[in-house]
């Protein structure tokens, strides 16, 4: 198990607890009584500890958590209740939630924008003035087969050095600190034996392999080329090879020091307006008939620890990233008119407030458990979705 798992585990469990949190405390604050706070869905697997007349549990189902409100449902006229609470503060219990998440986004962005925000949208904010670019060169993948994968080179390392085998020479030497020097060094260096020097998880390494040669790697273009011509489905042509067999990718990072709240804040904003963006476009997909499209946007709870796991690789910056993103998305999801989620709840309440029709507790029970139905096979469709998708 990885740093970066282990980490993404506790910290999504906090994430869940602190939007329970939210609307714990929004509650309380109102003046309606919590019975009980729940990590995970029922069955109930065990009573934690019972204090001011709330119940603390664990359940079994480690797909979320929940708050349960004395007298939930909104035609509940008993003191101390839900139903009995103002319009704005029923408002307040529901959005809660999201606001929790919400500021713990801005505040994992603003300590990683103190040491070090990588930048994954094109337009990410940042204060010129106030802005330091650090540059993070990696192997984004190494090909199957080639002189990396035998040399024992993995996804994510950094190479530090690449130096010609029995050569002291200082011309023998090249310090690797960008994708164009690893380029240029692997080309004056084809064909001959060379030690790479690495970097994975923080530790130095060095190994030994062959680079291939110009002609080596121009026929290993033309064998794939010949392969695809001749054959309907190119993935049965082994890969071309290049002359170490990696494909470099660029982090750019930027720290920042007395802007770093502002920078966490606008951060929030972009990424989260970009994570609804994201939603609509899956939503289309859906209504456009490409539900294949659709899937390959969509990940759950196995994507997102199979995220994490491969994260630890990059460090606890990149971990940190995710975890914020994912608080993000936490937000995201419940705030829209999904029944059974926070969103669906505070919209319900609305379109009948707006009606001024009664919302009924028969009524009301029939939206949101129909949801939640609709919810766990959901659950099920994207968690088989990622299953194949690691597989794969």
């Amino acid at each position: 198990m990885t740093l970066g798992l282990i980490v993404g585990i506790i910290g999504i469990l906090l994430l869940i607890i602190l939007h329970e949190f939210g609307h714990f405390i929004a509650a309380k604050k109102g003046g309606v009584e919590v019975e009980e706070f729940g990590v995970g869905f029922p069955p109930k697997a065990k009573t934690l500890t019972k204090k001011n007349g709330t119940e603390y549990t664990l359940n079994w189902l480690p797909l979320g958590g929940f708050v349960k409100l004395k007298g939930e449902h909104d035609s509940d006229t008993t003191k101390g209740s839900y139903g009995a609470a103002s319009l704005p503060r029923k408002v307040l219990i529901m959005v809660a939630g999201v606001g929790m998440n919400l500021l713990a986004a801005w505040g994992i962005f603003t300590i990683l924008a103190l040491v070090g925000m990588p930048q994954v949208i094109d337009n990410q904010f940042y204060v010129e003035s106030d802005s330091t670019v650090n540059r993070l060169d990696v192997i984004a993948a190494v090909a199957p087969n080639s002189q990396a994968e035998k040399a024992g080179l993995e996804d994510y390392d950094v190479i530090r050095e690449i130096a010609l085998t029995n050569c002291t020479e200082p011309d023998c030497v090249s310090t690797i600190t960008s994708e164009e020097e690893l380029r240029d060094t692997t080309n004056r260096f084809e064909g001959q034996e060379v030690a790479i020097t690495y970097e994975r998880e923080g530790e130095q390494t060095t190994t030994t392999t062959r680079l291939l040669s110009e002609d080596e790697v121009t026929q290993s273009q033309n064998n794939y080329d010949d392969c695809v011509s001749s054959n309907e489905n190119a993935d049965d042509c082994e890969f071309p090879q290049g002359h170490l067999g990696v494909i470099p990718s660029v982090f750019t990072q930027r720290q920042a020091t007395w802007s770093a709240p502002i920078v966490g804040l606008v951060n929030t904003g972009q990424f989260s307006w970009a994570t609804l963006q994201g939603v609509g476009s899956i939503v289309g997909d859906l209504f456009r008939g490409e539900p294949q499209k659709a899937a390959e946007q969509t990940s759950g709870i196995v994507g997102v620890v199979y995220i994490f796991n491969s994260s630890g690789e990059l460090g606890l910056v990149f971990t940190l990233l995710i975890l914020g993103l994912v608080s993000i998305s936490l937000a995201v999801m419940n705030i829209l008119p999904i029944p059974a989620l926070d969103g669906g709840r505070l919209f319900v309440t609305l379109v009948y407030k707006a009606l001024r029709k009664p919302l009924t507790k028969e009524t009301e029970e029939k939206i949101h458990s129909t949801g939640f139905i609709a919810l766990m096979l959901l659950f099920v469709l994207i968690t088989y979705i990622d299953v194949g998708r690691i597989i794969g």
